[in-house]
């Protein structure tokens, strides 16, 4: 095994550490490049470690939306503010899956119609 080889492995296997799995893919989009994938903070970061696998672009789009949550109300937080941050970060990602899964449906619905115009099908 050349050096590269063994460095390239060796990042793989932390990564697949990293994110829980030996087979991990984007919980959004599907990606599977393990170079490609991110632990996301459901809560934030600061506020629990509970984590899913997501590609770079949707985590950057988790991220984001995650600036428009409350602000922190005190140091430590609150059992029921850490629940709440919990229930508001699922909510996100949950509303982030349903985007994605109608525009998958719109999708296979376009090709289904255009299966049918090429083979002459009414």
């Amino acid at each position: 095994m050349s050096r590269k080889t063994s460095g390239q492995e060796a990042r793989r296997q932390a990564a697949l550490e990293r994110l829980g799995s030996i087979d991990p893919r984007c919980a959004l989009c599907g990606e599977s490049d393990w170079r490609c994938l991110e632990a996301h903070h459901l809560s934030g970061q600061r506020y629990a470690s509970d984590t899913v696998p997501v590609c770079r672009n949707c985590h950057r789009k988790l991220s984001d939306a995650q600036q428009d949550h409350p602000k922190g109300i005190n140091a430590p937080p609150s059992r029921d503010e850490l629940i709440g941050r919990f229930l508001i970060g699922v909510a996100e990602f949950l509303a982030f899956l349903i985007e994605k899964l109608r525009d998958f449906g719109n999708q296979l619905i376009e090709s289904a119609r255009l299966q049918r115009l090429e083979g002459g099908l009414p």
